[in-house]
């Protein structure tokens, strides 16, 4: 495959775009909103310094239209992320499943819509249609989950699998599809834990921020929560730690939070969160966040299990 349609160019669509430019691929990105392609080049500019192109590979192979069907009348992979609205995929997925070749996969982005719903704005071609979910910024967070929905075909599986792994990521195929998917999904059950010990006063967001990146979150960027749990079983593995610690585990679960995000929680966690910055602003806070994340994947490469 040598050229990739992003279709939408938010947050999400241009981190592909220029994680896509730095594989070597040609983009044509879409997006109606005024000022997009603007928008667009000055954040693959601004992301570029901050990935390894391959050779070849140049901000220069982006073109952009407003024409979502011209956009993947040649391509040979589309990669959708619009609004997180089931009418507006439908409407956008009638164009592209009329636009693109029968043969192209088409994409989404989508963080919980069912790939069957989303499938249904393709009255041509559903079979094409498969949930491709990036994490947050796609340009340097490995993991894409591919979900297919009731009328994809295998194939559809196979050729997206296997394109998201030649351009660096780590895709995991889901098999059923769920909303949420399924790293949403865990993340979901931390955050209304998290919320609930807020809501209740026993710790501060930043402390639960802490309590994550300096405790469990440094174990699991490298083995996961299964293995993570095998190892703290010692020889006895996880099969000890279920049989001794398995019980308190269930009484712990039936006292974790049920929460509603009412507005005086929301408010709460707002705050919390402006707290925790104390005056360091985004562009900062990405920057960070970024500087970090790259020397931890490096150091996971070099370090990688056979």
């Amino acid at each position: 495959m040598r050229r990739v349609a992003v279709i939408g160019t938010g947050v999400i669509g241009a981190s592909w775009a220029a994680h896509f430019l730095a594989h070597g691929l040609d983009v044509v990105a879409s997006d109606p909103a005024p000022g997009a392609e603007a928008r667009l080049r000055a954040d693959v500019a601004a992301i570029w310094p901050t990935l390894a192109p391959i050779d070849g590979a140049s901000p220069d192979r982006l073109t952009f239209t407003a024409d979502a069907a011209e956009a993947v009348a040649d391509a040979d992979f589309v990669q959708e992320n619009g609004p997180e609205r089931e009418e507006v995929k439908d409407a956008l997925f009638a164009v592209l499943d009329t636009a693109a070749r029968p043969e192209v996969v088409l994409a989404s982005s989508s963080s919980g819509l069912l790939p069957s719903v989303i499938a249904r704005g393709c009255p041509e071609h559903p079979e094409r249609v498969v949930i491709g979910h990036p994490f947050n910024p796609p340009h340097l967070i490995p993991l894409v989950e591919v979900v297919p929905g009731e009328k994809t075909a295998e194939k559809t599986v196979e050729t997206a699998m296997a394109f998201y792994a030649g351009v660096g990521k780590r895709p995991i195929r889901l098999r059923q599809e769920l909303p949420g998917h399924v790293a949403n999904r865990l993340q979901a059950a931390l955050w209304q834990e998290a919320y609930s010990l807020v809501e209740r006063g026993v710790a501060t967001v930043a402390d639960i921020d802490t309590a994550i990146t300096h405790g469990p979150g440094l174990r699991w960027a490298v083995l996961g929560p299964f293995l993570t749990q095998h190892l703290s079983g010692g020889p006895g593995g996880i099969a000890h730690v279920l049989e001794h610690l398995g019980p308190p585990t269930e009484a712990w679960w039936r006292d974790l939070g049920q929460v509603t995000l009412t507005r005086e929680l929301v408010e709460t966690l707002v705050a919390g969160v402006d707290e925790e910055l104390a005056g360091i602003d985004r562009a900062e806070l990405v920057a960070h966040r970024d500087a970090v994340l790259t020397a931890l994947l490096a150091a996971k490469a070099r370090t990688e299990l056979p």
